[in-house]
């Protein structure tokens, strides 16, 4: 079972496209957020040789890597962005044709996210939505299920919800778009494995409402609220390509978890399931059988829930951890919600556990 987690962020941009940062400022940034790794995804831009280790003793250190958001320019709006990772190369030119792109990077050894698919519009600020729009396209890697500055769009969709929102986000996020957990739900029952990740997409924009500037997304703001969780198979070494390929080969597979950390510090979440001299754990696949068990150990007490999709099959409030027995084969994922300021918000997002059928017609 892996045992060893890293916590990133998956969304950032620098100065390279539309970010106020260079990445020494973002990585500074990260570092003080306390965060183990960040991937650098401006748009339709890949760079090559920032990859590496940064820092020193004193503040520690981070490592970059080097992804890409791509997206049709000629599209009005410009939707479908997708997230690249670990292509190794530019693939901006393939936008035009999303199948295309898909098998491209696939082919390249990497990976591809539908990023912020259900993105809205903002009319009084004239900020268009950049939804995913062709949702026909198949064999992504996953989706970016909870995308923070686009989720914060749905809290200004008026002037005034907007200038008092702006100051305040930690007040108003609740959690990631239910039409985007509802499209996972609808994959993962079409059978079609789909990792989730989350992601700050942080720019660091002074955001502007009337006449009052502030910087109320900055990066290290950003950097201490949903990030992404990979659990490796081996310990990083501070070998980087080691390391590196320790983190997405863990990121292909699922063994990924969301987290929201404004509520309270997510690391030490662990999704499992145990049956006949087996365990595995998120993103991972198990055979049905007598006594196959989910489950869920969260850092503290909250409202745990396991999701099949899109019903709730077990949960319970004010606890750390939540067991259940497995009677039908399925993808089966896990949900902690924590109560903060007086409304219960999403903390924790995990990838799913898939129980697969048993040809010998065995159940649980």
């Amino acid at each position: 079972m892996s045992a060893y987690e890293y916590v990133g962020n998956l969304h950032v941009h620098t100065r390279y496209s539309d970010g106020e940062l260079y990445h020494a400022g973002v990585a500074d940034a990260a570092l003080l957020a306390g965060l183990d790794f960040i991937v650098f995804t401006d748009h339709n831009l890949w760079l090559d040789g920032i990859e590496g280790y940064y820092g020193d003793e004193k503040q520690g250190y981070i490592l970059l890597l080097s992804g890409e958001e791509v997206h049709d320019r000629t599209r009005h709006p410009q939707c479908n962005h997708t997230l690249v990772y670990g292509a190794e190369r530019e693939v901006s030119s393939h936008t035009h044709n999303l199948h295309h792109l898909v098998q491209t990077v696939r082919k390249s050894g990497g990976m591809t996210f539908l990023a912020h698919p259900d993105d809205h519009t903002v009319n009084w600020l004239k900020e268009p939505g950049i939804a995913w729009a062709d949702r026909y396209v198949e064999g992504f890697t996953g989706l970016e299920i909870w995308n923070y500055m686009s989720r914060f769009k749905d809290y200004m969709q008026s002037f005034r919800e907007g200038v008092r929102n702006v100051f305040r986000p930690d007040e108003v996020i609740t959690g990631p778009s239910p039409l985007t957990l509802a499209l996972w739900d609808q994959l993962l029952e079409k059978s079609q494995p789909i990792v989730v990740i989350g992601g700050a997409d942080a720019h660091g924009t002074r955001v502007k409402v009337g006449p009052v500037s502030h910087t109320v997304f900055a990066y290290d703001f950003l950097f201490n609220c949903v990030n992404t969780h990979l659990l490796t198979k081996s310990a990083l070494t501070g070998d980087f390509e080691f390391d590196k390929a320790q983190l997405y080969q863990a990121l292909q597979e699922g063994r990924a978890f969301i987290g929201y950390d404004i509520p309270g510090s997510t690391r030490g979440f662990r999704y499992s399931a145990q049956g006949q001299n087996v365990s595995v754990v998120m993103g991972e696949s198990i055979r049905l059988g007598h006594g196959v068990t989910l489950q869920t150990m969260a850092p503290a007490r909250a409202h745990i829930k396991i999701i099949r999709y899109g019903e709730v099959v077990a949960e319970e409030a004010n606890t750390e951890n939540l067991t259940h027995v497995v009677r039908e084969p399925g993808a089966y994922r896990a949900e902690v919600w924590r109560n903060y300021r007086g409304i219960e918000r999403a903390w924790i997002l995990s990838n799913p556990i898939y129980v697969e059928p048993n040809p010998g017609g065995l159940r649980a």
